[in-house]
């Protein structure tokens, strides 16, 4: 790893830059934002609707089975992706309740 020196001056010029570019994407993203992000789902959604918990969401996202989208750090799912893996938990609700346990 390179490490680069830089003076006060021209990191808070960098600083100030940087600044100016996020406040017109923010800008940008309201007045232009996709509309339909509204109908997306976070975690405590999708842990509600399938009745889970967050390890096992978090698990769902690791092996590939819920597909996401990470947005500054917030994750977010498509209401459509959810309901296509609805039956697999569905599946293993029925096998941990006969088997005496909780997902």
């Amino acid at each position: 790893m390179e490490i680069v020196n830089i003076d006060a001056e021209t990191f808070e010029k960098m600083l100030s830059k940087f600044e100016n570019f996020a406040s017109r994407m923010e800008c940008l993203c309201r007045l232009h934002g996709n509309s339909d992000i509204k109908e997306w789902l976070d975690n405590q959604d999708v842990c509600q609707l399938l009745n889970i918990s967050k390890r096992t969401l978090q698990t769902l996202r690791d092996n590939g089975t819920l597909a996401y989208t990470q947005i500054s750090h917030k994750i977010y799912y498509k209401p459509e992706d959810v309901e296509k893996i609805l039956p697999l938990i569905e599946e293993k609700h029925k096998q941990a309740k006969y088997r005496g346990k909780r997902l």
